[in-house]
């Protein structure tokens, strides 16, 4: 037997094997909800019911995808020039972190603050990942080792903050840093929900993403970079570069997901503020094919199947660590399904 790869690859066969990936997802999570106990069909219904049954249910998948876009994007932007960025929960951190030392102090009115801080925030996380970018550019250090390390390095920086200079003195004895001022909180765009602005501008961050990946000389060269690093040399492309912007366009998308939820949903530090979106930003990425637009409908994705699973949880008494299984599971069959999208297996 060998793999070869298909000559063409057809939308309609694309969407065929996702669908069929993500229905062998979920026949493998009904093994797991009818081993807890439950009726898989009454758990899928009430995982629905959950996630879609209300207008509430609906913006708290729409407020729980947004950081997930902007992470998601942040992975596809640096897997798209291999550049293999695990170090997004970090720079979510980082990002937040600039929102509330800028954002908790002055009087401008919102349509200054609330710029000033995503740029600032964006600016922050590009520049820390220069850190493994310029050690994996000019000294072959491992990107994936110290992104990853990094991303504990900020977690102990922020529980230093919170627990030491930047601890609310009004905060009842809890751990977190002041609230920003009135004029940087993101609006809410749907009264007596939780849904705000930063949605709106996750969506937009996509769509532009998508332009300049696609359409600009710089997004070129981005993916040139990723598709074949020595043809690109070889064709006098300023690779070094090229992997540069990647590292502050990924770095400051995963920045501006960490300013969007300290904005839009607390309002000031904590050390829980992140759900790990930096880590599920990577599998957002992976489920979209590290398309900018596919990010948005796999972030809904993941957004409903935790929304859902938590309220199947709370109705029939199954962990909700099923949904974090679901996305697994849906990871894998869908790379899978790609992957057959792309070869056929021929018996010699």
């Amino acid at each position: 037997m060998r793999i070869e790869p298909r000559e063409t690859q057809s939308i309609p066969g694309l969407i065929a094997a996702l669908i069929l990936a993500i229905g062998a997802a979920m026949a493998v999570c009904s093994v797991l909800i009818l081993w807890g106990g439950a009726s898989p069909v009454n758990g899928w219904i009430l995982m629905v019911q959950g996630a879609m049954g209300s207008k509430f249910a609906i913006t708290e998948i729409l407020t729980r995808a947004t950081p997930l876009i902007f992470t998601g994007l942040a992975a596809a932007v640096a897997f798209r020039a291999k550049l293999w960025n695990i170090g997004g929960e970090g720079q979510f951190y980082i990002g937040a972190c600039m929102a509330v030392l800028l954002g908790t102090k002055g009087a401008w009115p919102a349509w200054v603050m609330i710029p000033y801080l995503f740029t600032a925030g964006a600016l922050a996380g590009g520049l820390f990942l220069l850190i493994p970018t310029l050690l994996k550019t000019h000294l072959k250090v491992d990107e994936v080792v110290t992104t990853l390390l990094l991303n504990f390095v900020v977690l102990l920086f922020v529980n230093w903050l919170v627990f030491g200079p930047w601890k609310d003195p009004m905060s009842m004895g809890w751990p977190q840093s002041e609230p920003v001022i009135d004029s940087a909180l993101l609006p809410v765009i749907l009264s007596k929900t939780r849904l705000h602005l930063g949605f709106v501008l996750a969506v937009a961050t996509a769509v532009l993403v998508w332009l300049f990946m696609e359409r600009t000389v710089w997004g070129f060269e981005i993916r040139a970079a990723g598709a074949n690093l020595k043809a690109s040399r070889f064709a006098g492309m300023p690779v070094t570069s090229a992997i540069v912007r990647t590292a502050m366009i990924s770095g400051g998308l995963a920045a501006m997901a960490g300013v969007s939820e300290l904005l839009g949903v607390k309002g000031y530090l904590t050390t829980d503020l992140s759900a790990g979106f930096g880590y599920s930003g990577i599998v957002v990425a992976m489920l979209a094919a590290l398309h900018p637009l596919g990010v948005v409908a796999s972030a809904l994705f993941v957004a409903a199947i935790y929304i859902g699973a938590d309220s199947m949880s709370r109705a029939i008494n199954i962990s909700n660590y099923i949904a974090d299984v679901t996305t697994a599971v849906s990871l894998l069959a869908v790379l899978v399904a790609l992957f057959f999208t792309k070869y056929r297996i021929r018996r010699r």
